[in-house]
Protein backbone atom coordinates (compact mmCIF):
# COMPACT_ATOMS: atom_id res chain seq x y z
CA UNK A 1 0.00 0.00 0.00
CA UNK A 2 1.59 3.52 -0.86
CA UNK A 3 0.06 7.21 0.20
CA UNK A 4 -1.60 7.29 -3.80
CA UNK A 5 -3.80 4.79 -2.65
CA UNK A 6 -5.33 6.89 0.34
CA UNK A 7 -5.55 9.79 -2.14
CA UNK A 8 -7.45 7.42 -4.95
CA UNK A 9 -10.05 6.01 -2.20
CA UNK A 10 -10.67 9.79 -0.63
CA UNK A 11 -11.00 11.01 -4.77
CA UNK A 12 -13.61 7.90 -5.30
CA UNK A 13 -15.58 8.50 -2.13
CA UNK A 14 -15.76 12.56 -3.03
CA UNK A 15 -16.50 12.05 -6.49
CA UNK A 16 -18.32 8.80 -5.73
CA UNK A 17 -17.10 8.02 -9.33
CA UNK A 18 -14.49 5.50 -10.24
CA UNK A 19 -13.92 7.55 -13.75
CA UNK A 20 -13.56 10.77 -12.37
CA UNK A 21 -10.78 9.06 -9.49
CA UNK A 22 -9.28 7.63 -12.25
CA UNK A 23 -8.92 11.29 -13.81
CA UNK A 24 -7.90 12.97 -10.89
CA UNK A 25 -5.16 10.36 -10.22
CA UNK A 26 -3.71 10.12 -13.94
CA UNK A 27 -4.73 6.34 -13.83
CA UNK A 28 -7.04 4.25 -15.23
CA UNK A 29 -10.59 3.23 -14.25
CA UNK A 30 -9.60 -0.15 -13.72
CA UNK A 31 -6.79 0.60 -11.78
CA UNK A 32 -8.76 2.12 -9.37
CA UNK A 33 -11.30 -0.49 -8.81
CA UNK A 34 -8.12 -2.69 -8.62
CA UNK A 35 -6.37 -0.56 -5.81
CA UNK A 36 -9.68 -0.50 -3.61
CA UNK A 37 -10.58 -4.14 -4.16
CA UNK A 38 -7.17 -4.82 -2.97
CA UNK A 39 -7.60 -2.76 -0.16
CA UNK A 40 -10.68 -4.61 0.66
CA UNK A 41 -8.94 -7.97 0.31
CA UNK A 42 -6.38 -6.60 2.89
CA UNK A 43 -8.41 -5.55 5.48
CA UNK A 44 -11.19 -8.13 4.83
CA UNK A 45 -14.16 -5.84 4.35
CA UNK A 46 -16.35 -4.33 1.86
CA UNK A 47 -15.56 -0.44 1.40
CA UNK A 48 -17.99 0.89 -1.09
CA UNK A 49 -20.94 -1.02 -2.25
CA UNK A 50 -20.72 -0.92 -6.14
CA UNK A 51 -24.23 -0.57 -7.88
CA UNK A 52 -24.87 0.77 -11.68
CA UNK A 53 -27.11 4.01 -10.23
CA UNK A 54 -25.95 3.45 -6.64
CA UNK A 55 -22.66 4.26 -5.16
CA UNK A 56 -22.56 4.07 -1.04
CA UNK A 57 -19.99 4.01 1.51
CA UNK A 58 -20.02 1.32 3.87
CA UNK A 59 -19.71 2.17 7.89
CA UNK A 60 -15.98 0.54 7.29
CA UNK A 61 -15.54 2.40 4.35
CA UNK A 62 -16.24 5.67 6.79
CA UNK A 63 -13.79 4.44 8.88
CA UNK A 64 -11.60 3.94 5.98
CA UNK A 65 -11.93 7.45 4.49
CA UNK A 66 -11.14 9.25 8.38
CA UNK A 67 -7.87 7.33 8.93
CA UNK A 68 -7.11 7.78 4.69
CA UNK A 69 -7.83 11.95 5.45
CA UNK A 70 -5.57 11.84 8.86
CA UNK A 71 -2.21 9.96 6.66
CA UNK A 72 -2.80 12.07 3.75
CA UNK A 73 -2.99 15.47 6.37
CA UNK A 74 -0.41 14.03 7.92
CA UNK A 75 2.43 13.73 4.75
CA UNK A 76 1.13 16.51 3.21
CA UNK A 77 2.27 18.19 6.91
CA UNK A 78 5.56 16.72 6.38
CA UNK A 79 5.68 18.63 3.28
CA UNK A 80 4.63 21.87 4.02
CA UNK A 81 7.33 21.46 7.28
CA UNK A 82 10.25 20.88 5.20
CA UNK A 83 8.80 23.58 2.84
CA UNK A 84 8.73 25.65 5.74
CA UNK A 85 12.04 25.06 6.88
CA UNK A 86 13.44 26.33 3.49
CA UNK A 87 11.24 29.25 3.26
CA UNK A 88 9.90 27.65 -0.43
CA UNK A 89 6.48 28.32 -1.44
CA UNK A 90 5.24 24.70 -2.45
CA UNK A 91 3.32 22.16 -1.86
CA UNK A 92 -0.48 22.32 -1.62
CA UNK A 93 -2.84 24.85 -0.51
CA UNK A 94 -6.63 24.86 -0.22
CA UNK A 95 -8.87 27.78 -0.39
CA UNK A 96 -12.51 27.56 0.73
CA UNK A 97 -14.63 30.25 -0.27
CA UNK A 98 -18.09 31.49 -0.71
CA UNK A 99 -19.84 31.79 -4.63
CA UNK A 100 -19.75 35.57 -4.52
CA UNK A 101 -16.48 36.18 -3.65
CA UNK A 102 -15.10 32.90 -5.37
CA UNK A 103 -16.55 33.69 -8.88
CA UNK A 104 -16.30 37.49 -8.96
CA UNK A 105 -13.40 38.40 -6.65
CA UNK A 106 -10.99 36.03 -5.60
CA UNK A 107 -9.84 34.88 -9.99
CA UNK A 108 -7.06 38.04 -10.45
CA UNK A 109 -5.53 37.01 -7.37
CA UNK A 110 -5.52 33.53 -7.97
CA UNK A 111 -4.00 34.41 -11.05
CA UNK A 112 -1.26 37.00 -9.31
CA UNK A 113 -0.75 33.77 -6.97
CA UNK A 114 -0.31 30.67 -9.60
CA UNK A 115 2.38 33.75 -11.78
CA UNK A 116 4.70 34.32 -9.02
CA UNK A 117 4.62 30.77 -6.95
CA UNK A 118 3.85 27.84 -9.68
CA UNK A 119 4.92 25.42 -7.20
CA UNK A 120 2.27 25.38 -5.53
CA UNK A 121 -0.65 22.86 -6.11
CA UNK A 122 -3.57 25.58 -6.02
CA UNK A 123 -7.39 24.49 -5.10
CA UNK A 124 -10.40 26.29 -4.65
CA UNK A 125 -14.03 25.10 -3.19
CA UNK A 126 -16.87 26.57 -3.58
CA UNK A 127 -19.08 26.45 -0.41
CA UNK A 128 -22.01 28.00 1.46
CA UNK A 129 -20.83 30.40 4.06
CA UNK A 130 -21.16 27.37 7.10
CA UNK A 131 -19.19 24.84 5.30
CA UNK A 132 -16.17 27.39 4.85
CA UNK A 133 -16.38 27.56 8.29
CA UNK A 134 -16.15 23.72 9.42
CA UNK A 135 -13.33 22.97 5.94
CA UNK A 136 -11.04 25.25 8.19
CA UNK A 137 -11.88 24.22 11.10
CA UNK A 138 -11.65 20.47 10.39
CA UNK A 139 -8.66 20.97 8.50
CA UNK A 140 -10.13 20.49 4.88
CA UNK A 141 -9.12 23.67 3.62
CA UNK A 142 -6.18 25.73 4.50
CA UNK A 143 -7.88 29.14 3.97
CA UNK A 144 -11.12 30.40 3.96
CA UNK A 145 -13.10 33.48 2.48
CA UNK A 146 -16.38 34.61 3.97
CA UNK A 147 -18.52 37.86 3.64
CA UNK A 148 -19.37 39.27 7.35
CA UNK A 149 -16.80 37.26 9.06
CA UNK A 150 -17.56 36.09 12.55
CA UNK A 151 -15.53 34.71 15.22
CA UNK A 152 -16.18 31.17 15.50
CA UNK A 153 -14.68 28.65 17.47
CA UNK A 154 -11.04 26.70 16.47
CA UNK A 155 -10.48 29.66 13.99
CA UNK A 156 -9.05 32.99 13.75
CA UNK A 157 -10.09 35.97 10.95
CA UNK A 158 -8.22 38.29 9.07
CA UNK A 159 -10.33 41.55 7.40
CA UNK A 160 -10.11 41.42 3.88
CA UNK A 161 -11.61 43.92 2.33
CA UNK A 162 -14.54 45.52 1.57
CA UNK A 163 -17.08 45.32 -1.15
CA UNK A 164 -20.13 47.65 -1.92
CA UNK A 165 -23.52 46.67 -1.97
CA UNK A 166 -25.93 48.17 -5.03
CA UNK A 167 -29.47 46.86 -5.92
CA UNK A 168 -29.65 45.66 -9.63
CA UNK A 169 -32.67 45.55 -11.81
CA UNK A 170 -33.44 44.72 -15.62
CA UNK A 171 -33.08 47.95 -18.25
CA UNK A 172 -36.68 47.91 -18.51
CA UNK A 173 -37.49 48.43 -14.98
CA UNK A 174 -38.44 51.85 -13.09
CA UNK A 175 -35.97 52.03 -10.93
CA UNK A 176 -33.50 51.35 -14.00
CA UNK A 177 -33.24 55.32 -14.87
CA UNK A 178 -32.36 56.18 -11.18
CA UNK A 179 -28.37 57.27 -10.90
CA UNK A 180 -29.07 56.30 -6.77
CA UNK A 181 -31.22 55.32 -4.29
CA UNK A 182 -32.38 55.66 -1.33
CA UNK A 183 -33.62 52.12 0.76
CA UNK A 184 -36.57 53.79 1.03
CA UNK A 185 -37.15 53.84 -2.65
CA UNK A 186 -37.56 50.33 -2.90
CA UNK A 187 -40.24 49.83 -0.64
CA UNK A 188 -42.80 47.99 -1.97
CA UNK A 189 -41.21 46.34 -4.94
CA UNK A 190 -40.99 43.05 -6.11
CA UNK A 191 -37.02 41.42 -4.72
CA UNK A 192 -35.21 38.66 -5.15
CA UNK A 193 -33.80 37.18 -1.98
CA UNK A 194 -30.84 35.12 -0.96
CA UNK A 195 -31.82 32.40 1.80
CA UNK A 196 -32.21 33.28 5.19
CA UNK A 197 -29.10 31.72 6.13
CA UNK A 198 -27.09 33.29 4.13
CA UNK A 199 -24.69 35.96 5.94
CA UNK A 200 -25.67 38.41 3.30
CA UNK A 201 -29.67 38.37 3.72
CA UNK A 202 -29.22 38.60 7.11
CA UNK A 203 -27.07 42.06 6.46
CA UNK A 204 -29.78 42.79 4.22
CA UNK A 205 -32.60 42.13 6.23
CA UNK A 206 -30.85 44.18 8.77
CA UNK A 207 -30.70 47.02 6.40
CA UNK A 208 -34.41 47.48 5.54
CA UNK A 209 -35.24 46.84 9.45
CA UNK A 210 -33.19 50.23 9.90
CA UNK A 211 -34.83 51.93 7.15
CA UNK A 212 -38.19 50.82 8.17
CA UNK A 213 -39.54 49.17 4.28
CA UNK A 214 -40.34 45.80 3.10
CA UNK A 215 -40.31 44.49 -0.09
CA UNK A 216 -42.68 41.95 -1.89
CA UNK A 217 -40.43 38.54 -1.47
CA UNK A 218 -40.48 36.89 -5.33
CA UNK A 219 -38.14 33.79 -4.26
CA UNK A 220 -35.21 32.66 -2.38
CA UNK A 221 -31.77 31.27 -4.04
CA UNK A 222 -28.65 29.83 -2.60
CA UNK A 223 -26.52 32.05 -4.11
CA UNK A 224 -25.46 34.85 -6.40
CA UNK A 225 -25.82 33.51 -10.07
CA UNK A 226 -29.65 32.35 -9.43
CA UNK A 227 -30.47 35.13 -7.54
CA UNK A 228 -29.36 37.61 -10.98
CA UNK A 229 -30.72 35.07 -13.20
CA UNK A 230 -33.72 35.40 -11.09
CA UNK A 231 -34.03 39.16 -11.02
CA UNK A 232 -33.95 39.16 -15.02
CA UNK A 233 -36.68 36.47 -15.35
CA UNK A 234 -38.84 38.15 -13.30
CA UNK A 235 -38.01 41.51 -14.00
CA UNK A 236 -37.50 42.13 -9.95
CA UNK A 237 -34.70 43.83 -8.25
CA UNK A 238 -32.16 42.68 -5.63
CA UNK A 239 -29.27 43.48 -3.66
CA UNK A 240 -25.97 42.32 -4.34
CA UNK A 241 -22.47 43.14 -4.01
CA UNK A 242 -21.29 45.69 -6.94
CA UNK A 243 -18.95 43.53 -8.44
CA UNK A 244 -20.57 40.64 -8.49
CA UNK A 245 -22.40 42.10 -11.83
CA UNK A 246 -19.65 43.29 -13.67
CA UNK A 247 -20.31 41.20 -16.95
CA UNK A 248 -23.96 41.76 -16.65
CA UNK A 249 -23.65 45.74 -16.50
CA UNK A 250 -21.30 45.29 -19.58
CA UNK A 251 -23.78 43.45 -21.39
CA UNK A 252 -26.61 45.84 -20.56
CA UNK A 253 -28.74 43.02 -18.89
CA UNK A 254 -28.20 44.42 -15.91
CA UNK A 255 -28.29 47.91 -14.50
CA UNK A 256 -26.72 48.11 -11.70
CA UNK A 257 -28.03 51.17 -8.76
CA UNK A 258 -25.28 53.03 -5.76
CA UNK A 259 -27.26 52.79 -2.25
CA UNK A 260 -27.15 56.06 -0.79
CA UNK A 261 -26.46 56.06 3.03
CA UNK A 262 -25.04 53.86 5.69
CA UNK A 263 -24.78 49.96 6.05
CA UNK A 264 -23.59 49.49 2.22
CA UNK A 265 -20.28 47.91 2.80
CA UNK A 266 -20.07 44.21 3.18
CA UNK A 267 -16.60 43.27 4.97
CA UNK A 268 -14.92 40.22 3.56
CA UNK A 269 -12.60 38.41 5.84
CA UNK A 270 -9.93 35.33 5.92
CA UNK A 271 -10.68 32.36 7.92
CA UNK A 272 -7.82 30.35 9.09
CA UNK A 273 -7.50 27.44 11.98
CA UNK A 274 -6.39 28.53 14.88
CA UNK A 275 -3.91 25.94 15.88
CA UNK A 276 -2.54 25.27 12.05
CA UNK A 277 0.70 26.73 11.56
CA UNK A 278 0.75 29.35 8.58
CA UNK A 279 2.95 27.54 5.72
CA UNK A 280 5.13 29.59 3.17
CA UNK A 281 2.15 29.48 1.04
CA UNK A 282 -0.66 30.49 2.65
CA UNK A 283 1.16 33.53 4.20
CA UNK A 284 1.88 34.34 0.47
CA UNK A 285 -1.46 34.11 -0.28
CA UNK A 286 -2.94 36.55 2.12
CA UNK A 287 -0.59 38.97 1.47
CA UNK A 288 -1.87 38.99 -2.19
CA UNK A 289 -5.55 38.65 -0.78
CA UNK A 290 -5.00 42.08 1.55
CA UNK A 291 -3.66 43.73 -1.09
CA UNK A 292 -7.01 44.84 -1.73
CA UNK A 293 -7.41 46.30 1.78
CA UNK A 294 -4.44 48.24 1.71
CA UNK A 295 -4.96 49.86 -2.01
CA UNK A 296 -8.88 50.55 -0.90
Amino acid sequence: MNIETFQVYCDLVETTSFSEAAERNGITQSAVSQQIRALEDGFGVILVERGRRNFAVTPEGEVFLRAARSILDSYRGIEEDFAEMRDIVAGQLTIATVYSIGFHELPPYLETFREQYPEVDLQVQYRRSNQVYADVSENLADLGLVAYPQERKGVEIEPAWKDRLVVICPPSHPLAKRKKLDLKAIDGERFISFEPDLPTRKAIDGMFSQAGIQVKEVVEFDNIETVKRGVVIENAISIVPGESVGPEVASKSLVRIPIDGKFIWRPLGIVRRRTKAITPAMREMITILKTKKAEG
